[in-house]
């Protein structure tokens, strides 16, 4: 059974005079998500994110297509029960407690209250915020307010979580420590759906990821499959590059660029890396090094949108 499942979603919205005008938010969009992963979607403004995470919250109905969560079709008011949401520029009433937060959602969680006060400590020290439970909302920062909203979407023990920026404004050690909360939680087998502007902190903590624009998914994998940049090594070599290396490897159709004192090639397979170390061995071109390369998630994420933009 899949944690989330998606299949041949589509949303369109209707604006305009006599609402004549339609705004594709998804296209036949199908995804699956399996339990006790952290999953991130990533896509520029207007790609249709928030609206996929409205469906599965059951806020927004799909004009088409069909969605799932742990086996339930939505909308489903038992499938509520199980989930956390931690949305992005959460407000919370700032004559409330750190504590009185938690039992307001609690309750209206319909957690029993019992569960509730006995809940309340220990997500308080795992946020890091016992010190400030005691202490009204408005004079919390930033950073504050991010952890007590984790806190927030974990008061009714949820199976799947699905967090909308958990770390923005947080500082570089909260935000280590927030992916160190996740990490955690995964490992007690809830499953984390993460929509995050913050590249680095994804490719950090994510074991899948899903890229979407204009309503339709471009690509997914784990960060490693996304960042793997395909054959593409680094050879660093001592010297000169040869005329007759340069001749000949451009004869054979074997691509690479310079860059200082090293070679960037882009072999389609081993067997054309293993020919241009050599066609350098060959001219006597003294070979120091050869790194596959990696790309960032950021590098892999601008070159799909770029592509499939057309630019």
């Amino acid at each position: 059974m899949q944690a989330i499942q998606a299949q041949s979603l589509s949303k369109t919205y209707r604006s305009g005079r006599f609402r004549k005008e339609e705004v594709q938010a998804l296209v036949d969009f199908s995804l699956s998500v399996e339990p006790g992963q952290i999953f991130s979607l990533l896509g520029p403004n207007g790609a249709g994110k928030t609206t996929f995470i409205k469906i599965l919250l059951s806020l927004v109905n799909p004009t088409g297509g069909e969605a799932s969560i742990l086996g339930k079709r939505l909308p489903n008011a038992e499938v509520r029960r199980k989930v956390g949401y931690l949305p992005e520029s959460h407000r919370y009433p700032g004559y409330l407690t750190g504590d009185q937060v938690l039992r307001f959602f609690g309750e209206l969680g319909k957690v029993p209250r019992e569960t509730i006060n006995s809940r309340i400590g220990p997500l308080m020290e795992l946020v890091g915020m016992t010190k400030w439970r005691g202490m009204r909302v408005k004079k919390y920062s930033k950073g504050m307010m991010q952890r007590l909203g984790l806190a927030q979407a974990l008061i009714n023990e949820p199976e799947i979580l699905f967090l909308d920026e958990p770390t923005d404004g947080v500082d570089p050690i909260g935000r280590k420590e927030i992916r160190e909360i996740l990490k955690d939680l995964r490992n007690r087998g809830k499953t984390i759906f993460l929509n995050s502007h913050m590249l680095s902190e994804v490719e950090l903590v994510s074991d899948r990821v899903a890229v979407l624009d204009k309503g339709q998914l471009l690509k997914h994998g784990t960060v490693d499959e996304l960042t793997s940049g395909g054959f593409a090594y680094a050879i660093g070599f001592a010297g000169s590059l040869p005329q007759a290396f340069t001749d000949e490897a451009r004869a054979v159709l074997l691509n690479f660029t310079l860059e200082r004192d090293s070679l960037i090639a882009e072999c389609k397979t081993t067997e054309e890396l293993n020919r241009l170390i050599d066609l350098l061995r060959k001219n006597r071109v003294d070979i120091t090094s050869v790194v596959r390369q990696r790309s960032t998630l950021e590098d892999s994420f601008l070159s799909l949108i770029k592509r499939a933009e057309g630019i």
